[in-house]
């Protein structure tokens, strides 16, 4: 349980990083280089791999050394263990809410009964 809790602490505070984020998404629909990571964010190789290194350090990056090149892929296992556990409070939402749209209909129709009364 432990190290479920460390994989997760690591996950959260790499999605905590706006730029992180965005690398996420690239990294989605393809590999890129650290480069190609740093470019839309107008940062040097070494901020870029620090942010890479985060990742990684949360299990989401997986990094390919191929000469001076630096490949990285997501890695979405992390990112689904996340998830399971935020739907675990999907369910108190959508209690609450589903409580919300009944309190808000009923005032509706109590509504609609006083001006049908007024008329």
């Amino acid at each position: 349980m432990v190290e479920y809790s460390t994989h997760l602490d690591a996950v959260f505070h790499a999605l905590a990083d706006p730029t992180r984020r965005a690398m996420l998404g690239h990294l989605a629909t393809r590999e890129l280089t650290i480069g190609e990571l740093a470019t839309p964010f107008r940062m040097s190789f070494a901020g870029a791999s620090k942010h890479v290194r985060v990742l990684e350090n949360a299990g989401l990056v997986k990094r390919t050394i191929r000469g001076r090149t630096h490949l990285c892929r997501l890695e979405a296992a992390r990112l689904a263990e996340a998830n399971a556990w935020l739907r675990r409070y999907e369910r108190f939402w959508n209690a609450k809410l589903d409580a919300l749209e009944a309190l808000l209909l009923e005032e509706d129709k109590a509504k609609a009964k006083g001006e049908g009364v007024e008329r």
